[in-house]
């Protein structure tokens, strides 16, 4: 009959109030009772006992069971769903016995037909889960609280455990009182016997309740050595010898009635079957049926499990492979390219070479032929004396004769030889080709109906290097005619030019001036040298310029163009160079120079231009030779540090900058390499770049090559601020002279480091040199330095303060240069200067083409790193094989030690993993950042590559833990698990790298897991603070898949165990949402990180 609403709330307090695991199932057994009710009620109408008669009546009863799930389903739902899913399901594997009913027809023959009297009510059976978890009283696991049928003065022998007795024909159902059946307990003390096999019997209950399916409920037998009923472990009542062992006496979790569950290396299809587990198959406890083994070798007759480590080894190993060809294919796929990239631009800078030969040749030629031809006309005008006007004639002639000489060789046949037409053909060519490239903007996709390949764009930039090198040689000594000649041979200048100006500049941190009223200019097309002795606030003076000197008060006035901005809102087109080589060590020297390049040149530019500005950088910097060579780090060497250096310039140099900074760029390398520097800075000099560098006491030939000279000294004073060539003169002016064989830097240097005192003829100090400046220039002295000024004698004084002549002015040659170009082009002037450019004016890539050029990057990054992964992957096998091995499945607890050890290694491994995605390139970053680059596109490119290791981290812990521990969850679920662990894990890691030095970054990734493991299966723990924990989620999903496979006689544990635990069957899917959120939550707080924060 149906369970009555008094009855499930009858339920519900139970489980409020008693002990959590076994009285929450009371409800189903007392469901479960409902059909043991059924059965006797249609038992009642078959005193028959014939074979047809049992049939009929057995069948009727599963009938009626059946009817009854549909009926209880919703009541199982409603109050026990956390550890129900599917109720018809749970119903069908506990109890529902239609496979075979013969346990049914047996016990109706053994009762005689007495069948439903022996059957519990439901009243009973609330009695029995009510009183055998209550803890008070005489209750216990083994004791019943006293009843109506059995107490202190009525205990009759089915009251002992594994017998029962019948109810009298006067004590029905129906003839209870007004309660029903529901509050039901009849008076059942006639015809005691053993309980029917298939049933159970407690103790203090003289009643039947049918044992689920996966038990094993057999008749007991006496063991004469222990006095005991095996397998059941209970006692005879002493002094009744006709008492004989009845069945089972009690079914709740595994751990207090263990012998009632079916042994393992056994199946029992029935309640009263245990049949052997055949060779090739094993048999868990409380199985039903046999389960088939993946090889038939590994499973011996009567085995409980498989051992499947070696398809666990197996896997790891194609797992190996798997990941050894895609890195084999990936390696060789960019060897190839590589290859190609290199022959193409060794066919192209050949082709160039060949074709800048043949020209000059060409022009060899020209000018023998009009050499020659110019020697006749003077011969003919000397050999013929004629009239002045038949002379004017002929050397009209002549002259007409000549200039058609020089556009071919001398010849006596009208048409030109084969020579000559190579010759146009090679001119011819060149010419078109940079044509077509102007008139499409410097686009050269297409060249007619075909594009261009690899080598001509290789050609067209290496033929541009030859020809800026021939112009370069022809102007070597910045003559008249060579700067006229550069100006009409250059192409007009793209890049816009910024002329910074600064005014009484002064940097204070707390109390102490790290600058102290600095004013002067810098000019774009003109080099300055930034020189001084240490302290002097020489890469303070940097910073402080291009925007960087964070945490200090800047008073001062700075002026972009002549106009008031942020110099940072021009940071697309400037270049910083940091004093420390922040070079990727794992890319090429080309790959370095190609990221920058693809990243901050302007998004219109042609792929052939911006292969001309790499190789141009290339060239002029002597990177050719390793330029295919790793820059090197400092576990494995790499280039030179020299090379490094060279290469820490050229980040900046690719991008084409308007104002190059440079912060001891020649600092490590000797006079060769920094002559090859300085010359490649000059070459972007001309183009009108402001470069403005720090320099520690260069050689003499290496100070001569700079246009101006900033000298400070101690304090961030200004010394001198004008044309190098004009410094030892105003050092002159004021009584300092430089010795003979003396460099000049090295001598002014330490006479402001005090180490040299100036010469005897003056009487200036180190001190008053910068009071001399102010005074020479007209500067207002600072109020701060008005008492020094009271201290200088009068006559050290300058004699005319402010009237001197400008030092800052432009040299003979520079007004030279500049007259020139206004004359050719001054549309030109008007463009590049006199219009003030900001960010808009160069369209970078956007986010999406950065994160693309990121994403190449960082892929090339981590296969180089292979060796690293392969270790990470091998340290997390190791955990598998060793968690997988000590922490076996418990049947008990469903496995949560071995996952709560799960989710320690693989949360501690991973997040470790995670550290070296962002801590080891905080600088490279941060240099990045500064030049404008995107962050966001930095950021998803390094966890896009990181999703490779979230798919693959767990195939490669679970092939080794999950094959030597066998758990009944299925691969799959434990592996959904496990990605959504290490997804939530690595963005943990993500915010510990940003937000922490490299060690406690470390330190926090190791004692994290641990602690909130702790915290979250500690059942005392407030339910909030568990839901805030990562690893509560994990290992929630990890037993609910592992608990849904336990059905039948494990109903009671899994519902105990899941209440225990304070977890939802319910819930997995919410299990993986909850960790692929907090994995989002935690990447977007390490991102915010990224960007605010900076560390130290």
């Amino acid at each position: 009959m149906l369970a009555s609403r008094a009855h499930s709330t009858a339920l519900a307090a139970v489980v409020a109030t008693s002990s959590s695991a076994a009285l929450l199932l009371s409800a189903l057994l007392a469901i479960a009772s409902l059909s043991t009710i059924v059965y006797g009620q249609v038992g009642n109408d078959w005193r028959d006992r014939t074979p047809p008669a049992l049939q009929n009546a057995t069948q009727a009863a599963n009938d009626e069971l059946g009817n009854l799930t549909n009926r209880v389903a919703n009541n199982i739902a409603k109050n026990y769903g956390f550890c129900i899913s599917d109720p018809h399901r749970d119903w069908d594997n506990a109890f529902n016995f239609s496979a075979d009913l013969s346990f049914v027809a047996n016990c109706i023959q053994q009762t005689k037909g007495d069948f439903t009297g022996r059957l519990c009510s439901e009243a009973e059976i609330r009695f029995y889960f009510g009183g055998l978890y209550s803890g008070d009283g005489g209750g216990g696991i083994n004791y019943l609280k006293p009843n109506k049928n059995c107490n202190s003065t009525s205990w009759v022998s089915g009251c002992e455990p594994g017998w029962a007795c019948a109810v009298g024909p006067d004590q029905t159902p129906a003839s209870a009182g007004g309660g029903g059946v529901a509050r039901y307990f009849p008076s059942r003390t006639q015809s005691c016997a053993p309980c029917c096999p298939g049933f159970f019997c407690p103790r203090g209950l003289t009643c039947m309740i049918p044992c689920p399916l996966g038990a094993y409920c057999p008749l007991g037998t006496l063991n004469g050595t222990t006095g005991l009923c095996d397998p059941y472990n209970y006692q005879l009542p002493p002094g009744n010898p006709n008492h004989t062992c009845g069945t089972a006496d009690k079914w709740a979790d595994v751990a207090s009635t263990t012998e009632i569950f079916c042994p393992p290396g056994y199946y029992c299809p029935t309640t009263v079957q245990k049949i052997n587990c055949s060779s090739g198959h094993y048999c868990r406890m409380g199985a039903t049926h046999e389960n088939k083994c993946y090889s038939k070798n590994l499973c011996k007759p009567n085995s409980a499990n498989q051992n499947i480590a070696l398809f666990g080894a197996v896997l790891i190993v194609a797992l190996s492979l798997l990941l050894l060809i895609i890195y084999n294919c990936y390696g060789q796929f960019l060897t190839i390219r590589e290859r190609r990239q290199a022959k193409s631009r060794e066919s192209g800078a050949r082709l160039a070479r060949e074709s800048v030969m043949a020209r000059e040749r060409w022009k060899a030629a020209t000018d023998i032929a009009r050499k020659h031809v110019v020697e006749l006309s003077a011969q003919l005008s000397r050999t013929f004396s004629c009239r002045m006007s038949f002379r004017q004639q002929s050397q009209v002639k002549v002259l007409g004769h000549s200039q058609q000489s020089s556009e071919s060789p001398i010849s006596m046949n009208n048409e030109p030889s084969n020579a000559t037409v190579v010759m146009r053909s090679v001119e011819g060519d060149s010419e078109m080709d940079e044509v077509s490239n102007l008139e499409v903007g410097g686009k050269i996709f297409k060249k007619g109906k075909h594009r261009h390949t690899n080598t001509e764009i290789f050609q067209y930039a290496y033929r541009q290097i030859e020809k800026e090198k021939a112009l370069q040689e022809g102007t070597k000594n910045l003559t008249l005619s060579g700067l006229i000649s550069m100006a009409t041979e250059l192409k007009p200048r793209t890049r816009p030019l910024l002329e910074v100006a600064f005014n009484d500049l002064t940097l204070t941190l707390g109390t102490r001036k790290l600058l102290h009223s600095i004013t002067g200019k810098l000019m774009p097309g003109r080099i300055t040298a930034v020189m001084g002795p240490s302290g002097a606030g020489k890469t303070t003076f940097l910073n402080a310029l291009s925007g960087k000197a964070t945490g200090c008060k800047m008073s001062g006035l700075v002026l972009i163009n002549g106009k008031v901005g942020q110099i940072r809102s021009y940071r697309k087109i400037i270049g910083f160079v940091p004093q420390d080589d922040i070079v990727h060590g794992n890319l090429t020297v080309e790959e370095n120079l190609w990221f920058s390049a693809r990243c901050r040149l302007s998004a219109g530019m042609s792929k052939a231009d911006k292969i001309l500005v790499v190789e141009r950088v290339i060239e002029s910097l002597g990177l050719q030779a390793i330029r295919n060579s790793l820059v090197g780090t400092v576990e494995k060497r790499g280039i030179s540090g020299g090379q490094r250096k060279r290469v820490n310039v050229g980040l900046e140099m690719v991008m084409e900058p308007s104002l190059l900074i440079l912060d001891e760029p020649t600092s490590g390398l000797d006079s060769a390499s920094s002559q090859l520097l300085l010359r490649a800075l000059r070459r972007e000099a001309l183009e009108g770049v402001n470069i403005c560098m720090v320099v520690h006491q260069p050689s003499y030939t290496l100070f001569k090559m700079f246009d101006d000279l900033i000298l400070l000294a101690k304090g961030g004073l200004t010394v001198y601020h004008g044309p190098v060539d004009k410094v030892e003169d105003y050092f002159a002016g004021l009584g300092i002279n430089v010795p003979e064989r003396v460099n000049p830097p090295d001598h002014f240097i330490d006479i402001l480091e005090g180490m040299v005192k100036p010469n005897s003829t003056t009487t200036v100090t180190c001190k008053q040199l910068p009071l001399q400046w102010m005074l020479y220039n007209g500067y207002e002295i600072p109020p701060d330095m008005q008492d020094d000024l009271k201290e200088m004698d009068a006559s050290v004084r300058s004699s005319e303060p402010g009237s001197a002549r400008s030092l800052d002015g432009q040299s003979v040659s520079d007004e030279v240069w500049g007259n020139v170009r206004c004359g050719l082009g001054r549309e030109e002037e008007k463009l590049g200067f006199s219009k003030s450019y900001d960010l808009t004016n160069r369209k970078t890539p956007g986010i999406l083409i950065q994160y693309k050029h990121y994403l190449g990057r960082v892929t090339k990054q981590r296969l180089r790193e292979a060796r690293i992964q392969a270790v990470d992957y091998l340290i997390l096998g190791l955990a598998g094989v060793c968690l997988g091995t000590i922490a076996k499945v418990s049947d008990e607890s469903f496995g949560s030690a071995g996952y709560g050890y799960t989710v320690i290694a693989v949360s501690l491994l991973c997040k470790i993993g995670a550290l070296r995605s962002f801590s080891l390139e905080g600088l490279q970053y941060w240099r990045e950042r500064e030049s404008g680059m995107s962050s966001l596109a930095y950021f998803l490119s390094k966890d896009t590559i990181d999703h490779f290791n979230t798919l693959v981290k767990p195939v490669v812990y679970l092939s080794m833990f999950y094959f030597f521990n066998n758990p009944r969850s299925s691969f799959v679920s434990n592996y959904a698990v496990l990605v959504a662990l290490v997804y939530c894990v690595t963005g943990i890691g993500y915010t510990f790298a940003i937000c922490f030095q490299q060690a406690s970054a470390q330190l926090w990734s190791a004692l994290l897991p641990v602690v909130l493991t702790l915290i979250s299966t500690q059942h005392r723990s407030p339910k909030f603070l568990t839901n805030f924990c990562y690893p509560k989620w994990a290992l929630e999903g990890f037993i609910i898949v592992t608990a849904q496979r336990y059905s039948g006689v494990w109903l009671i544990t899994r519902c105990g165990m899941l209440f225990k635990s304070r977890y939802d069957i319910n819930d997995w899917a919410v299990c993986i949402a909850v960790l692929f959120i907090y994995g989002l939550i935690f990447r977007f707080i390490a991102f915010i990180c990224m960007i605010k924060l900076k560390k130290k």
